[in-house]
């Protein structure tokens, strides 16, 4: 599979190469790197072919945009894609001793509060902090960030925030941001079932950043999710395409599986995956990477890296011949939907 060929996205008219980037690990997700290995894993990834990038305020709390910033900025403009995240603003603690003992999402991230905000104000200014962050003037994607029950720890606050973007003018604060020509796509990202039809029925989107419920490891959004999208036009972006690590890793002790560490029937059933494609001579990741890429509304997988191997291996993976006897005997074992979409 060409990692770079370009797919169309949803309905626009924006083109995305197979295979991108996730900044999440820029942002210290799960490990601490310095800003040597940031730019080091930047630059393997441009030089292995990579042009699209994606990233958020949240990442290390502002973290990973400023990395991403760095790594582009003497790129030439014309030939990088990015993408980063709007729904949360950035902003400097009152008191940082105690904020800092507090702290439990990224705690190796940058020393800044946040705060929800989903309003007309609160999009402008996170898509401005962010320009200043990524030292561009235009970013090319804009994602609806982490607008779910997950994230935000009451059916209040969604319900709250939803209006916010849809009665509080965040919805159109983005749609005036297209317009102007200052973002090409608008989207959400997805990470738990049920926020994709909430989204459809209130949002005129682009494109879904998927980021858990479609991976070789489960696909429960082929029952009703996905053909909403297909429906309406609305492409997808695959992030956590590894399904947070274990899928790239195989079943190590420690590896990680939607976010947790993997459980023994976790570690479990993706061994029996791979064994599958050991018999087949295919790396599991290949697979991972490869798989998403086959429904049609799929334009582009994002996964993340933080060493400067992770491109360059994600760039091969990609290049691996699959045979179609793999995708069958997935299917025969019960560990890959049968309706999942394969050669």
């Amino acid at each position: 599979m060409d990692p770079f060929a370009l797919r169309r996205l949803g309905r626009t008219g924006l083109e995305l190469p197979r295979l991108g980037l996730g900044g999440a690990a820029l942002g210290n997700i799960f490990n601490t790197i310095p800003d040597s290995q940031s730019d080091a894993t930047i630059d393997a990834a441009w030089d292995a072919g990579v042009r699209f990038y994606d990233t958020s305020p949240w990442y290390g709390r502002g973290l990973s945009e400023h990395r991403i910033g760095q790594g582009l900025y003497l790129r030439p403009p014309g030939e990088v894609i990015v993408s980063t995240k709007v729904g949360r603003v950035l902003f400097a603690p009152d008191d940082v001793a105690a904020f800092e003992s507090s702290e439990r999402s990224w705690p190796n991230g940058l020393k800044f509060q946040h705060r929800h905000d989903y309003t007309y104000a609160g999009i402008m200014r996170s898509y401005e902090d962010s320009l200043h962050r990524l030292r561009r003037n235009r970013v090319d994607l804009l994602v609806i960030h982490d607008l779910d029950l997950a994230n935000l720890g009451s059916e209040e606050l969604v319900a709250h925030h939803l209006d916010d973007l849809d009665k509080g003018g965040g919805m159109r604060a983005l749609e005036e941001l297209k317009s102007a020509g200052l973002i090409k796509a608008i989207g959400a990202g997805v990470n738990r079932m049920g926020t994709i039809p909430r989204f459809l029925a209130r949002f005129d989107l682009d494109f879904l950043l998927v980021a858990l419920p479609y991976t070789l490891a489960e696909q429960p959004v082929l029952d009703a999710e996905f053909p909403a999208c297909e429906e309406r036009g609305v492409g997808v972006v695959i992030g956590g395409v590894f399904a947070s690590g274990i899928l790239a890793t195989g079943p190590i002790p420690g590896a990680r599986y939607n976010y947790a560490i993997a459980n023994e029937e976790q570690l479990a059933r993706v061994g029996r995956m791979q064994a599958v494609c050991e018999r087949h001579g295919v790396p599991l990741a290949a697979a991972a990477l490869q798989f998403t890429l086959h429904h049609r509304i799929v334009a582009s997988v994002i996964p993340g890296a933080f060493h400067p191997d992770h491109p360059r291996r994600n760039v091969d993976s990609m290049r691996v011949e699959i045979p179609a006897d793999l995708w069958a005997e997935l299917k025969h074992a019960g560990l890959l939907r049968a309706d999942a979409p394969t050669p």
